[in-house]
């Protein structure tokens, strides 16, 4: 393990009443509080003594050292500030005075200085220690880095010690704002050019303005590109029906059975057309910004208000998730651009690797160097291995002459971190017999993948190891829930559900980041984007979630599979975004603590009606009837109400609640009622009972949950805090409770998102989508044909898994808030693997037509022409114009359109049947993925081949199409010239099938254009089946009884 994992790691079992501390042997632990550093921060200079001997301290408040002719240099020339906290400098007796000192407090301020009370050090700190106490306890094991693990968690965050970097303008751009805003001023008769003196004071009026105004702003699309698209989309919708009244009502009677299947397979086209086309009606655009939200919350000389965040990442088995990138995702969080005290990581190891643990050690350490050198020299991305692979002049906006030579350093410092973290996974390929023994000889409690106690490790932090530069660093948590066997552990969604209640129990943010272990942070300011909606006044309490779109690395040039999903992240997400919120897909989402415990948002009061005075009281038309009965209700409101008129509702009940700067509920308060409240005051505390039934036998979680604000309940010590953690991760804490089905990630389907999501859009939450100029986070995507099937199969499984629940949306959450618009795009959600069926036949049809010389459309008359050229000419209007307003190239929308036809005849078909089998039969069936060596050049694993099942249907259907096409020609040729006409539709929806499946036979082919035998041969097999069966029992050839009657031509 790394240095500075800070005393051991902590396993426990609530079931079995136990509770371990495994000390860790570790001889080179870096201190966690470095000496005081006598050594200017400025201009590196010693710092010298004052006249009574004692050292020289510039800033009271944080101590941040600088030497005094710095200091006197930033009050004559600079801006009078600490370059740290950002307090204004007060003046040392000796010193000369300048502007803006309080001339009142002269005399006061040398007095002061003169006979200051002085304090040791230690004094000091623990003083600072005992004002930044989030929970008002001093733990004295605070200060001991040889304490137990958790000795931080309930308690201190020290002084902060960090350089909070912001964003400023240089003075050009500052001075052409400021003017701005005068002029702006002066138009609104605010300010006249007279009262232009004070630039002082006009300057921090303008600060104050900007302050106020919105943190975002939504972005129409442009009414000259989205209403010819709407009017395109009503036009293509008559066409449409005008289109399927012609196919039923000229039936082809020589070939009846294709064209039934064909009429079907075309309504049901139709149906997911609607589906899918209305909820982008209302797309939009929104755009944050971050300096008005810290003009906002991060004000100088003031406690920065950000809200603090928890982020999780979660992984399953190291071995398929490389380390080296769950170690790159947690680098990247930890240095993100946002108040470290306010940032916690927390990693959930459901797999239960010492891999893991080792590997988070190592990145620990290897976080003290690499954060301060992103904060330093402001580098994007943040994580190691994608900052040092860009192709980019990596010298470009840096200025500092230190820079070259840090990052020479940093990109060594790296490869020999790459190193270590290779051997702990060649080690860990093969496992001793005795099971895995951790550095100081105790043995590994998740020897047993399936049989161990719950895990966490505390990293960093508060009381951990501080990085190079002696500044603090984010909490980093290593997490493993709790196995055993009979348990159900309900795989991503449960390790989810045990983040959100460790997180709780140990920081208790309100908000929460979710990412996957291989989805970095591509933006140093994601959070900050995302809470410029959270910390928003209006909409922030309405927001269940801000979701932000997938971008992905190491993807070909041409996308061959579609792996970026630009269509749906960049149309489909912007058209929910304009009803009630996009979908949640999984990963890069930020969310709001209160709606995954299952709360209601906050009802907003409604205007009153306007009223007048023209109609005599009784007269009902005009409201003035209404007016004595709503003050009437407004008075009772104020008597009874008084400070308990917050509340919530959850599962149909009212419940008070309040924020956490007010004390708290007790449990016992909860059961038994306190004296001093009133009836009508009980009656809406749910008793303790309920909420255990609810949210599991835990105080200290429970009272949590009625924090609105988060922090962490007063009274509670470290002691308590770790016996909590172990406890909420214990495998059978879920029991008897609403976790699952109505609180947190909701079981049930592979695909979690959609259906946690789903839920707290029936509840009447709202979401929001974030698009930032850069992109917040990037992610690694399979770009070898069978992953991405497989990819899309587990998609398509859980789809078919909610349509089978009580959940689908068809059905479900009628009496809630959910938007109709909003229902269709879920439905839609749910419904498309049953396409596979009608795509399926759809593409067959052009080879039966081809073999046999019959066709599902009758002649065509110039009527049934029209319809046909239209319907086909909407088509195309309706793409290019939502290329138009979207921005998306015709390259990604045509790869979208060929692996829509690729997925339907293959996983989505597989997915239909395995969720009926899985959900009715309760057959659970899985396919096996067989995988050759990849190359190493770029792109290697988009020609790797893996054998799976999922070829088959597309490559039998590119043969039959093939075989179809040269059946038709070749008797085109031999009828003659007369047999060309009707040759031509049938060859058109023939190559158009071949059309899209191209990208699935170029992938099949791989480098080499070599198919693997296996699959020619499965698919030759099955092509050949068909057509011998069809040959053999032609449908459309008159069948004849008895002897056939010819004349012999001899004449008898």
């Amino acid at each position: 393990m790394a240095s500075n994992t800070m005393a051991g790691l902590v396993a426990g079992s609530h079931i079995r009443n136990e509770l371990h501390v495994l000390q860790s042997v570790d001889e080179h632990q870096p201190p966690t509080h470095p000496s005081a550093s006598k050594v200017c921060r400025v201009c590196g200079d010693e710092i010298g003594l004052k006249e009574n001997g004692e050292l020289f301290v510039a800033c009271h408040e944080c101590g941040f050292p600088v030497c005094k002719p710095c200091y006197e240099y930033e009050r004559s020339e600079g801006n009078q500030c600490c370059p740290q906290c950002n307090t204004r400098y007060k003046r040392h007796k000796g010193c000369p005075r300048v502007a803006g000192d309080n001339d009142d407090n002269l005399d006061i301020d040398d007095f002061d200085e003169e006979f200051q009370i002085k304090s040791p050090p230690d004094a000091r700190e623990e003083r600072n220690i005992f004002a930044n106490s989030e929970n008002g306890d001093y733990n004295q094991q605070h200060r001991h880095p040889n304490g137990p693990a958790f000795s931080s968690m309930a308690g201190s965050i020290t002084g902060k010690d960090f350089e909070g970097e912001k964003d400023i303008y240089n003075n050009a751009e500052w001075k052409e704002r400021v003017e701005k805003w005068k002029t702006r001023q002066e138009k609104r008769g605010f300010v006249s050019k007279d009262d232009r003196g004070n630039d002082n004071v006009e300057e921090d009026d303008f600060l104050m303005a900007e302050a106020r105004q919105p943190l975002w702003r939504k972005i129409p699309i442009s009414s000259s590109k989205i209403n010819p698209y709407r009017i395109v989309i009503v036009l293509r919708l008559i066409i449409l029906c005008f289109f399927l009244r012609f196919r039923i009502l000229t039936p082809a009677y020589d070939a009846f059975p294709l064209w039934l299947i064909s009429v079907i397979c075309e309504i049901w086209f139709a149906l997911s057309w609607i589906l899918d086309q209305f909820p982008k009606w209302f797309p939009i655009e929104r755009e944050t910004y971050l300096d008005r939200l810290s003009m906002r919350f991060e004000r100088e000389g003031e406690p920065n208000r950000l809200s603090p965040v928890d982020v999780f990442v979660s992984t399953v088995d190291p071995l398929k998730e490389p380390p080296i990138i769950t170690a790159n995702t947690v680098l990247s969080i930890l240095s993100v651009d946002y108040p470290v005290e306010k940032v916690s990581c927390y990693v959930s190891d459901d797999g239960a690797s010492m891999l893991l643990f080792d590997t988070l050690s190592e990145t620990a350490e290897f976080a003290r160097r690499w954060v301060p050198f992103c904060k330093k020299y402001n580098v994007e991305p943040r994580a190691p291995e994608f900052y040092f692979s860009q192709k980019i002049d990596y010298l470009k906006d840096k200025v500092q002459p230190t820079f070259v030579k840090d990052r020479r350093a940093m990109k060594r410092e790296y490869e020999e971190f790459k190193v270590r973290i290779n051997a702990l996974v060649a080690k860990a390929q093969k496992k001793p017999e005795e099971g895995w023994v951790m550095q100081d000889g105790t043995p590994w409690p998740g020897n047993n993948t399936r049989d161990h106690p719950g895990m966490i490790q505390v990293y960093l932090g508060s009381a951990g190891a501080l990085d190079v530069e002696g500044k603090e660093l984010p909490r980093l948590v290593y997490v493993s829930r709790e196995k055993r066997p009979g348990h159900q552990h309900h795989k991503k969604a449960g390790a989810m559900n045990a983040m959100v209640r460790v997180s709780a129990v140990l920081t208790n943010a309100p908000f929460m980041l979710n990412l996957d272990c291989d989805h970095y942070l591509n933006n140093s300011k994601a959070i900050r984007e995302a809470m410029c909606f959270l910390m928003d006044p209006q909409l922030g309490k309405k927001l269940c979630y801000v979701q932000f779109p997938q971008r992905f690395d190491g993807i070909d040039r041409h996308d061959r599979y579609a792996n970026r999903n630009v269509v749906f992240f960049d149309i489909n997400m912007k058209g929910l975004d304009g009803i009630q919120g996009p979908v949640y897909v999984g990963t890069g989402c930020v969310f709001n603590r209160q709606a995954l415990y299952g709360y209601d948002p906050p009802v907003s009061e409604k205007r009153p009606k306007m009223t007048c005075d023209c109609w005599p009281s009784w007269c009902c038309c005009c409201c003035g009837g209404s007016r004595k009965s709503k003050s009437k209700k407004k008075a009772e409101a104020g008597l009874f109400g008084g400070p308990y008129t917050k509340k919530k509702k959850m599962m149909g009940k009212s419940y008070m609640r309040k924020g956490s700067t007010g004390s708290m509920f007790d449990l016992e308060e909860i059961e038994e009622g306190l004296e001093g409240y009133a009836e009508l005051e009980k009656s809406s505390l749910m008793s303790q009972k309920n909420f255990e039934k609810r949210f599991g036998q835990s105080p200290v979680f429970i009272t949590s949950t009625l924090m609105e604000d988060g922090g962490l309940p007063e009274g509670t010590n470290p002691t308590s805090l770790i016996k909590e953690a172990i406890h909420v991760i214990s495998c059978g804490y879920e029991e008897k409770t609403e976790w699952g089905k109505e609180i947190g990630w909701i079981y049930g389907s592979v695909t979690e998102d959609i259906l946690t999501g789903f839920k707290m859009h029936c509840r009447g939450w709202k979401s929001v989508y974030c698009t930032p100029k850069r992109a917040a986070f990037k992610g690694s995507a399979p770009i070898n044909l069978s992953d991405r099937l497989h990819q899309v199969l587990r998609w398509a499984l859980g789809s078919v898994e909610i349509f089978l629940s009580r959940h689908c949306p068809l059905w479900y959450g009628y009496g809630g808030k959910l938007k109709w618009l909003e229902r269709l795009a879920y439905t839609n959600t749910i419904v498309y693997p049953f396409t596979s069926i009608p795509l399926l036949a759809y593409c067959i049809l052009p080879a039966v037509c081809l073999l046999t010389g019959k066709f599902i459309i009758p002649t065509l008359t110039n009527l049934a022409s029209v319809w046909f050229l239209a319907l086909f000419l909407s088509i195309i209007v309706t793409g290019v114009l939502e290329l138009r307003w979207s921005k998306v190239s015709i390259q990604d929308w045509w790869r979208n359109e060929q692996f829509w036809v690729i997925g339907g005849v293959s996983a989505h078909l597989f997915a239909v049947f395995q969720g009926l089998l899985k959900v009715l039969a309760g057959v659970d069936t899985n396919f096996t993925v067989t995988s050759k060596a990849a190359e190493d050049a770029e792109f290697g694993e988009l020609y790797l081949f893996k054998w799976t099942t999922l070829l088959i249907p597309p490559t039998t259907l590119i043969i039959l199409n093939m075989v179809g096409v040269v059946a038709g020609v070749s008797d085109a040729i031999n009828n003659g010239y007369g047999s060309w006409g009707p040759l031509f539709g049938k060859l058109f929806f023939a190559f158009w099938v071949i059309l899209h499946l191209y990208p699935f036979l170029k992938g099949l082919m791989g480098r080499q254009n070599r198919t693997p035998t296996i699959v020619v041969l499965w698919s030759i097999l099955l092509a050949s089946i068909f057509s011998l069966l069809w040959v053999r029992i032609d449908p459309f050839l008159p069948k004849q009884r008895g002897p056939v009657l010819k004349q012999c031509g001899v004449e008898c």
